[in-house]
């Protein structure tokens, strides 16, 4: 990082492989019968298929998730007409985020030519290759014609990024700013910046929305764009000519609410924005330096808000909030088109997910800065994990409502899990243990005062219908929860041992499991009144509820030996912790059997496979349990004690597959396992026992780091308890995970 940009940058794109982007299969190619159904003579079928009928290519290709990314490169981000050549990294660049944040298979095309007429041609035949077309870094005015030609020729969505993108963003950042400056829309003047693509965008989803065409002023380089100007003038900037006497920017910004900059650096100065109106909205896109800088606009104007296209300001308008998941709603429902309600749908979901609590994972991606609602925070961060949700679903609604979309009898509620699940692996999982639990059941929440146990608290009264209760001090509590719950905080309970009416039976009781221990009745009262993570404890024991979640403000092993002592474990089965290593299509469960004591027994063992494979079947799945080792069916150090375990399932004649001693690869990839002939799976394991603690825990940190970003690690689970308990989990959706998870345990 101490290089320059330049040489990271160059670096980047050239190593380990040139590009950023590449192709790689969905379908199995190993076997000869994988090519036979791959190509030829199997390809034949899907190719008859949609001969009859044009609609099943989207039933036997990739044409429902595949947008093309195309430009003549004349007009690259600022660098101007550089031709289709340098357009190339900045369209893989496209390609690769629709990828990493919607999902959306996307391939790059550059068109050599300007001529708009030609670059129509040679793209209005490709049609059939894919579900939409996003255009960008064309110049205007030709790119208004273009897009236009294309919409009218092609029966998929076309979208020009630059226009579209930016004004949908641009929308939803001023219906949050007019709200916190205290003006309504339809009243705000407008000063527009810059007369090329976007621009006018804006001005035409603006003035489409709420806003008041009559209230707009548009200059460009020769100024105010108005009624019998010549010069410089064309059908797009005609639309927008006023009848106003200014002919500067200088001379229109006098009054005016809003600046919309869509320019160049400099555009804006100091002296005009001590001109604006109170509370002035300024938004400086022009990349990379703003018209105007936030730091300068506050020298002169301490009211105003503030937004620019640069990442290292507050209130970055971004397209990338947009074009991946407008995509993903617009190709999930096969939409004809992206239309203005689509738009404006787009616009209202970003301005409201803005309004609302800001889950943790923002503020990780954004270095640890709080996000609220407020002058600093009107629009939504990139890495927000609610867009690849909301919006796609806002799209998909709106197309079906305007008739443009193929698909009409979309499953919102099913629609929904399909998108969380794209991006999260963990989501398919949980859907899939939320449909085996019980609701209005109740949840102790003991590390109450720390602020992501208060964000889930939320979540798992929203979400799953349950009761949080959380342990802590009232004073401290109760600003917190208003802040968080915008004052709703109905069907949340609070606790403590001042307020509760069992606090003295938890003495009692508390006092008689650890009397022998060598505590006293006093040391007992001390630890229930003054240890919030005991008192839950008790609570919980005492049948006070469903499950508990603690340890975010405690070390795992105190809480561990506190539970131990206080919960007590099952009669039967030993403590054991899981993880579930999830992708989109698999759940691989990983389990280290003794996390109290170096090694476990044979029998201790057998009550763990069975309670693992309990726990696949609950899931839906078939278990298949691998017994794990450093060397494959020999005489090794964990030999004799797998062969007891695997005597003991064959007495209890399981209705599952197991087998051991063996290593991971072979347990999991079917080609090594056929070295193995007496091997008694049929299918991959998906369930590893492994031999000891340390075994378990290195291979997770390993996998954890490996892992991309379509692969999850969850855990570390908890099982063998009497009560439903899980331990030291941070944010608040991984305590709303582990929530779940205590339910089905």
């Amino acid at each position: 990082m101490t290089q320059d940009l330049k040489t990271r940058a160059l670096f980047y794109h050239q190593h380990k492989t040139p590009g950023k982007i590449g192709i790689s299969p969905t379908k199995p190619l190993v076997t000869q019968e994988d090519l036979a159904l791959a190509y030829s003579p199997g390809v034949a079928e899907p190719v008859k298929e949609i001969y009859k009928d044009v609609n099943n290519i989207y039933k036997y290709t990739a044409r429902g998730n595949m947008v093309a990314v195309i430009s003549n490169g004349t007009a690259i981000l600022g660098l101007g007409n550089l031709g289709a050549a340098a357009a190339k990294p900045v369209m893989e660049g496209k390609a690769v985020l629709f990828k990493r944040f919607a999902d959306v298979d996307a391939i790059d095309l550059e068109v050599d030519t300007s001529d708009p007429d030609e670059f129509i041609s040679a793209v209005k035949h490709l049609g059939y290759s894919f579900g939409g077309i996003n255009l960008e870094d064309i110049k205007a005015p030709e790119c208004f014609y273009i897009e236009d030609a294309l919409r009218k020729a092609l029966d998929i969505p076309v979208f020009h990024d630059d226009q579209h993108g930016t004004a949908i963003i641009v929308l939803a950042g001023l219906i949050n700013a007019a709200l916190i400056a205290g003006k309504e829309l339809k009243n705000l003047k407008i000063i527009v910046n810059g007369a090329g693509a976007a621009a006018i965008a804006c001005l035409d989803l603006l003035t489409s929305f709420e806003v008041n065409k009559d209230n707009v002023v548009l200059c460009d380089t020769l100024g105010v764009v108005h009624k019998g100007r010549s010069k410089g003038m064309n059908q797009w900037k005609e639309r927008y000519a006023t009848n106003l006497s200014a002919r500067s920017l200088e001379e229109a910004i006098k009054g005016a609410d809003v600046f919309l900059g869509l320019s160049v650096k400099g555009a804006l100065s100091p002296e005009m924005v001590e001109k604006m109106a109170p509370n002035p909205i300024i938004f400086a896109l022009a990349n990379p330096d703003p018209e105007i800088t936030p730091d300068q606009a506050h020298s002169v104007r301490n009211d105003a808000i503030v937004a620019t296209g640069r990442s290292d300001y507050p209130n970055q308008v971004n397209n990338l909030m947009g074009f991946p998941y407008i995509f993903r709603g617009a190709l999930d429902v096969r939409a004809r088109e992206i239309n203005i309600e689509m738009k404006i749908a787009a616009a209202l979901t970003l301005a409201k997910m803005a309004r609302e609590i800001v889950p943790t994972q923002v503020s990780k991606a954004m270095k640890g800065k709080k996000m609220v609602f407020g002058p600093e925070y009107i629009i939504p961060s990139p890495f927000d994990p609610r867009l690849i949700i909301d919006l796609p679903m806002a799209v998909a609604k709106a197309a079906i409502e305007t008739k443009v979309a193929g698909i009409t009898d979309l499953d919102l509620a099913k629609y929904k899990r399909d998108l969380a699940s794209r991006l999260n692996p963990s989501a398919n999982y949980l859907n899939t243990v939320l449909s085996k639990i019980s609701k209005n059941k109740r949840i102790i929440l003991a590390d109450g005062e720390d602020i992501e146990t208060i964000k889930a608290a939320f979540k798992i009264r929203d979400r799953l219908g349950c009761t949080p209760i959380i342990v802590g001090r009232t004073k401290i509590l109760q600003p917190l929860l208003n802040e968080v719950g915008k004052n709703n905080i109905g069907g949340i309970e609070l606790t403590n041992a001042v307020l509760s009416k069992d606090t003295e039976q938890y003495i009692l009781f508390l006092y008689e499991k650890l009397q022998r221990l060598g505590y006293t009745k006093q040391d007992c009262a001390n630890l229930v009144k003054n240890d919030k993570n005991i008192f839950s404890a008790c609570m919980l024991a005492f049948g006070g509820a469903d499950s508990l979640i603690m340890g975010n403000t405690r070390d795992y092993d105190e809480c561990f030996a506190l539970l131990s002592k206080i919960v007590g474990t099952s009669s039967n089965i030993p403590i054991f912790e899981y993880y579930n290593i999830l992708d989109s299509d698999n759940t691989l469960m990983v389990v280290d059997p003794s996390p109290t004591w170096s090694e476990a027994s044979a029998n201790d063992i057998s009550q763990i496979v069975l309670k693992s494979a309990k726990i696949m079947r609950n899931l839906g799945l078939v278990p298949s349990v691998a017994l794990i080792s450093y060397q494959n069916f020999a005489d090794c150090k964990y030999n004799a004690r797998t062969q007891e375990v695997l005597s003991i399932l064959d007495s209890m004649k399981v209705d599952f597959e197991y087998d051991g001693n063996m290593t991971p690869d072979v347990a999991l990839n079917p080609s090594l396992m056929k070295l193995y002939p007496f091997c008694k799976f049929s299918n991959p394991a998906n369930i590893l026992i492994m031999p000891n603690s340390e075994v378990s825990a290195i291979s997770l940190k390993m996998l954890s780091q490996l892992l991309g970003t379509k692969t999850h690690v969850m855990g570390p689970i908890l099982s063998g308890f009497k009560k439903n308990i899980q331990l030291h989990h941070f944010t608040a959706s991984e305590i709303f995970d582990m929530a779940v998870i205590s339910l089905m345990e």
